[in-house]
């Protein structure tokens, strides 16, 4: 009798797990099986000086797959802005050169979500001055920025000259809901943890966000809290996808880091209820 009940908990425990298994469905993907650049009618680009004063010049020409990866070329080279103006107070302007270049890739234009299970398999360059991420924005353009939303899924750089992951969420007048996890919280238990690809997840759903590297949950956003002073939720609206390398400024400077550096992306996968 008592190995029928155990029986019995153990095959109901096993269908529980199949059916939240089973209740999402993969809705889009890119596996990066074709050598080349990236699928035009999956991907768009970000060009040029973009953010946060970093060092790196944007260009479709630093992002390519092959061999079934995506990757993000991180470079040393000088790249003359023409956007350039001598007496500009706009750092995008007032730059003559760009000393590195780099990639981002975006699904704004071509694809936004709202909730899902959100997976992307990847090996990051761990190196000073390197700043990959992945993360995901709601419309700038019905509302500015940080009333749009934002979701860091995946943030590496350098805090206080310690190599840092973090995942964050940002809404409202600049309300921040973020953790930072020390790289050795990963690298003291697998000394190759740099040199593995790993999995960033998401699940998004319109009570949460959760956050997880390796199926360890880095951060649980309460979706209920993340309201704009105008009453709109950014986080129960669409978002879109970005994968970049930036370079310098908050992931510290470049400039003893020997180039070129790799991002490497193995898939994005989506899944929905």
């Amino acid at each position: 009798m008592k190995n029928f009940i155990s029986f019995f908990i153990l095959l109901s425990f096993f269908s529980v797990n199949c059916f939240a298994q089973t209740e999402y469905k993969l809705v889009w993907s890119d596996e990066f099986d074709k050598d080349g650049k990236p699928d035009d009618n999956k991907w768009n680009y970000e060009y040029g000086f973009v953010r946060n004063q970093e060092q790196q010049w944007y260009q479709p020409q630093n992002v390519y797959c092959e061999n079934g990866l995506m990757i993000i070329t991180g470079k040393r080279e000088k790249i003359k802005n023409p956007n350039y103006k001598p007496n500009s107070v706009n750092w995008k302007e007032s730059r003559e050169y760009a000393n590195y270049s780099s990639g981002c890739v975006i699904t704004q234009g071509r694809q936004t979500w709202l909730y899902g299970r959100f997976e992307i398999r990847a090996k990051i360059p761990a190196v000073k001055g390197s700043w990959p991420a992945i993360w995901f924005l709601g419309d700038k353009t019905l509302n500015p920025w940080p009333l749009c939303g934002e979701i860091d899924l995946l943030e590496y750089y350098r805090v206080k000259d310690v190599p840092t992951i973090l995942a964050n969420a940002v809404y409202g007048k600049k309300e921040w809901s973020t953790t930072h996890t020390p790289i050795t919280h990963f690298t003291d238990r697998d000394k190759d943890w740099e040199s593995k690809f790993h999995i960033w997840r998401m699940d998004w759903t319109e009570d949460y966000i959760r956050l997880y590297l390796d199926d360890e949950l880095l951060n649980e956003i309460d979706v209920a809290k993340t309201v704009n002073p105008d009453g709109f939720n950014p986080f129960r609206s669409h978002q879109y996808l970005l994968i970049n390398l930036a370079i310098g400024r908050i992931g510290e400077s470049p400039d003893e880091t020997p180039f070129p550096i790799k991002y490497e992306i193995d898939y994005v996968k989506v899944y929905q209820k």
